[in-house]
């Protein structure tokens, strides 16, 4: 995975800068896979706008992804590694030895060809999904469950990945990608590697129209609104606006807002710094 950067020809490229996409080798979706995917443009279902600054952007189709792997001992090829509008990695087509088409999260390295496999008793190979009670300690996984049989719920994104650090009793000790240490359950599966287009956080859109393909809409500042609007609006001049916090007047920049008596709490070793 690489990314290019454009020559200034024009102000949209001057500092665009994109994925190379070398490792997609698929134009079309499977079509047995594909789900609607409706657009909302923030509003609920009473037609009230309750996320602002989205709407519009290109249509696009849900691509259904195997979160769980539980389809154990079966041999899976892997067909091809696609494009997902829908998220910021790869997604890979996965084709099981009875038949059976699925999407997976593509790790890092996964090639077109490659067996994997999903099960206890697996080899901790990049693309497996095993428990973490059968992954070597220090392995960097991702795709991992916080309940056993829920579907992986951590480290999904474009090049995260977490690191088995210990087991004790029934729990084992990973560190997340944010640094946060905590404990899940060793019935829990993971998939071994890290999360394929690892080069996605050096992407820029070079030009407001991308986002806006993207279904972004602009984004206005608290302090430029009114105080009717936002609490740090108003003021005379260019203001700076007292306190950040948000428009409900929640602080930001450093304010904890986790609840201390949230029940999985005690399963938190260390927060995120």
């Amino acid at each position: 995975m690489a990314v290019r950067k454009f020559k200034p020809v024009t102000p949209g490229t001057r500092h665009k800068i994109i994925g190379t996409f070398d490792e997609v080798t698929a134009v079309k979706p499977e079509k047995s896979l594909l789900a609607v995917k409706k657009s909302t443009g923030g509003r609920n279902n009473t037609g009230k706008m309750t996320v602002r600054y989205i709407g519009g952007g290109h249509k696009q189709m849900y691509r259904i992804v195997d979160f769980k792997r539980a389809k154990d001992g079966v041999a899976a090829t892997v067909k091809t590694i696609e494009y997902d509008p829908n998220r910021t990695a790869r997604i890979a087509l996965v084709v099981y030895a009875d038949g059976e088409k699925s999407y997976i999260l593509a790790p890092n390295g996964l090639q077109v060809g490659q067996t994997i496999l999903s099960g206890s008793g697996v080899a901790p190979e990049v693309g497996n999904s095993l428990p973490l009670a059968e992954i070597p300690l220090g392995t960097l996984i991702h795709n991992i469950e916080l309940y056993p049989g829920q579907g992986a719920a951590m480290a999904r994104s474009a090049g995260s990945s977490a690191q088995l650090l210990a087991r004790e009793g029934k729990f084992a000790i990973i560190k997340l990608p944010s640094g946060e240490t905590r404990m899940v359950l060793v019935a829990c599966r993971a998939t071994v590697g890290i999360v394929s287009n690892i080069e996605h956080n050096l992407e820029q859109s070079g030009k407001a129209g991308r986002e806006r393909w993207l279904g972004h809409r602009p984004h206005n500042r608290g302090v430029v609104m009114n105080p009717v609007d936002h609490p740090m609006g108003g003021g005379e001049g260019r203001a700076s606006g007292g306190h950040p916090r948000s428009r409900k007047g929640l602080l930001a920049k450093g304010k904890k807002t986790r609840n201390p008596k949230k029940t999985s709490a005690k399963f938190i070793i260390s927060r995120k710094k």
